[in-house]
């Protein structure tokens, strides 16, 4: 009996996912499988593979023979050639850490400048109420003290004397 491992197709219609199956030769792709060794998801980014390799090596040790595209799949896991070249996907940040970087943003000062000609005046006019900052601030007048420019209430003003 002949005996081969190749892929069992599995999945929807244009999202294919295989089974790594032995099966004899002369049973139907999708027939009767021996047993199955591993999975491949061609849709992943990167490709997902994930193969029994101390049962791929008995199996291959008794005469099963890969097909072309099982031997490409056993050559990139390392079991067949001795050379693993299988690349592995970046982890995913966890949705906390996406609001909480979110949040940071949020509550960060606006780092996008003025959009229409009237706020990039309004930004670039300092307001009349807020000193300088390289200026220093100046004393307000104390309100018990009477202003030099007020005439005093026990002199009389210049206009009444002469009238």
């Amino acid at each position: 009996m002949a005996v081969k491992i190749r892929l069992k197709r599995m999945g929807k219609i244009r999202t294919p996912f295989y089974r790594i199956v032995v099966a004899d030769s002369r049973t139907k792709r999708d027939g009767r499988v021996i047993e199955e060794i591993g999975t491949y998801n061609p849709k992943a980014d990167p490709s997902i593979i994930n193969v029994d390799g101390e049962r791929a090596q008995y199996w291959l040790g008794v005469g099963a023979q890969p097909t072309e595209a099982v031997a490409a799949l056993l050559k990139i896991t390392g079991d067949i050639g001795g050379n693993n070249t299988m690349k592995f996907a970046e982890e995913k940040r966890s949705k906390e850490d996406i609001f909480q970087d979110a949040l940071k943003e949020l509550h960060s000062e606006s780092k996008s400048e003025a959009v229409t000609k009237k706020a990039a005046a309004k930004k670039a006019e300092p307001k009349a109420d807020e000193p300088k900052a390289d200026e220093p601030k100046a004393e307000e007048p104390k309100a018990e003290e009477p202003k030099a420019d007020a005439p005093k209430a026990d002199e009389p003003k210049a206009d009444e004397g002469k009238a």
